[in-house]
């Protein structure tokens, strides 16, 4: 699916780097396009077992929320109306589930790689906490897309987080990467309000991480 004037529109609010990263993502997996092909032995050449394990760990916790949040994207596409509003939710719901599939198919193989076990996905996955906190719900379609918002916004901050406690040189540039294209999905809904009528900061912070999240997250009792 190619990406609509949405998409294009917030690539003008974005970083060069992470533009950059978002037109040269990999459109198969990590090891191949995204690597160069880089001889995947050679790339934990010297490692410990131990920080071995501690990227798994960390990779596979990765996988789990990427996992959930495949699963979440069509759980909530389900519910989403047929009116013009539903129709753009699910359009741009489809082209981020999209890349949280290649991301699965890139982590699955890190993982692999490093002689772990890539957690399995689970029928059902808990959103409670989200919902609860009014950072979205399935019950109507601007909520849905506030409910992506803030999955798509945890991703990004996770994923930033995770380079701090990484050991593999190959691991950070990845999950730095995937943190990119999580950043851009939440810029990229925000930008869907906009072209909905409903007028908000696409780019609403210089930053994004756990200190300002609550700054890209849009309540449920907001007029957004």
């Amino acid at each position: 699916m190619q990406p609509t004037v949405l998409s294009l529109a917030t690539h003008e609010t974005l970083t060069p780097l992470c533009e950059m990263l978002y037109l040269l993502r990999p459109t198969q997996n990590y090891y191949g396009q995204y690597s160069g092909g880089i001889n995947t032995m050679s790339r934990f050449q010297g490692m410990s077992d131990a920080d071995k394990l501690n990227d798994i760990q960390i990779l596979n916790r990765a996988l789990f929320f990427e996992n959930r949040g495949v699963w979440a994207y069509s759980f909530a596409g389900g519910k989403l109306s047929t009116s013009q509003v539903g129709k753009t939710v699910l359009e741009l719901g489809l082209q981020n589930r999209a890349d949280h599939e290649k991301h699965q198919d890139m982590l699955r193989n890190a993982i692999s790689e490093l002689g772990g076990t890539p957690v399995q996905m689970e029928k059902n996955y808990d959103l409670s906490s989200y919902i609860n906190k009014g950072q979205g719900n399935v019950d109507n379609d601007v909520n849905i897309a506030k409910l992506a918002l803030a999955l798509e916004i945890g991703a990004a901050v996770g994923y930033v987080s995770d380079t701090t406690k990484l050991k593999s040189p190959y691991m950070i540039e990845l999950e730095a990467g995937i943190a990119c294209i999580e950043a851009i999905h939440a810029a990229r809904i925000r930008a869907a309000f906009n072209a909905l009528g409903i007028k908000i900061p696409v780019v609403p912070s210089a930053l994004i991480s756990t200190s300002d999240r609550d700054t890209w997250v849009i309540k449920v009792d907001r007029a957004a």
